[in-house]
């Protein structure tokens, strides 16, 4: 475990930002083996929509809790007790005062140094236009990662997740089509909205933008146009081809469904296409 227990508060350099249900676990977990990034035990630190999206802020208890839970399961899962410096870092950043600036630095302290510390929370992908100024102002040495999924399948997987938390069992094709109007499921797959608020910001030396189908049929390209966008040296990882919350089982979306919602998206694809080009559009899924 990479960890600076006297390390300073310091601002991450590499920055996830989506999309959601895009890789971005994956690609957190395959960063983070890099002997040169320093990934937080708690994935999505949520800073930046905390501060400007708030109507992120009702889950976002919830969020933080889960997260600690989960850590302190997976050491008694192993017969391993928590080291010290973890659990009092877990301590400090899931108690208030949370979501200032020196909270947000404190995330980070444990970062040893020489290493990238790395913030991955695909929800400030939905930044509104004064949260991506805030952004680049604020962490103006800091590179990006935005992983574009194909719309319709993004969507979907968005849609199965909020139903299986839920517990809703979606029967007919009039249950499955109340299911889609949810405007979360548009909102976070807006590429053609909110892209353009970072790009207006960030030229390529500074944000990177990758097709997720890239995940599954050239992972060890995706990771090596990543490391080159970082300057990091080439490493071996470990799963490359792990699938990282595979979709549940025993829900199946009708064709109809699919054939409503590649409607709903279609001015996102056009705008995907106009932006990126067909060869892009071929590795979105």
């Amino acid at each position: 475990m990479k960890w600076d227990a006297e390390g300073k508060p310091k601002k991450p350099t590499i920055i996830g930002i989506g999309a959601q249900k895009a890789g971005t676990t994956w690609l957190s977990q395959m960063l983070g083996q890099h002997p040169g990034v320093w990934a937080p035990p708690l994935k999505e630190i949520q800073y930046f929509n905390y501060l400007h999206n708030p109507e992120h802020r009702d889950w976002l208890p919830w969020h933080f809790r889960r997260g600690k839970a989960n850590i302190e399961k997976r050491y008694a899962t192993r017969g391993e007790e928590m080291p010290g410096v973890v659990s009092q870092y877990l301590s400090r950043i899931t108690r208030d005062p949370m979501f200032t600036r020196h909270w947000y630095k404190q995330v980070f302290a444990p970062a040893p140094e020489g290493t990238q510390p790395m913030d991955v929370t695909p929800e400030y992908s939905t930044l509104p236009e004064d949260g991506v100024a805030e952004v680049a102002k604020f962490l103006p040495e800091a590179r990006f990662i935005y992983i574009i999924r194909h719309p319709v399948d993004r969507a979907i997987s968005q849609m199965k997740m909020n139903i299986t938390r839920a517990g809703r069992k979606p029967a007919s094709l009039e249950d499955w089509l109340r299911e889609i109007e949810d405007p979360v499921l548009a909102d976070r797959g807006d590429y053609q909205s909110y892209l353009p608020r970072w790009t207006a910001h960030f030229g390529p030396d500074r944000l990177l933008v990758l097709p997720f189908g890239m995940i599954e049929k050239a992972p060890l390209e995706f990771m090596r146009r990543i490391e080159a966008f970082l300057g990091l040296p080439e490493f071996s990882y470990q799963g490359l081809r792990s699938k990282v919350f595979a979709a549940k089982t025993g829900l199946s979306v009708p064709d109809a469904a699919r054939a409503r919602l590649r409607a709903q998206f279609e001015p996102q694809f056009a705008f995907l296409e106009e932006t990126f080009g067909q060869d892009f559009m071929a590795r979105i899924r």
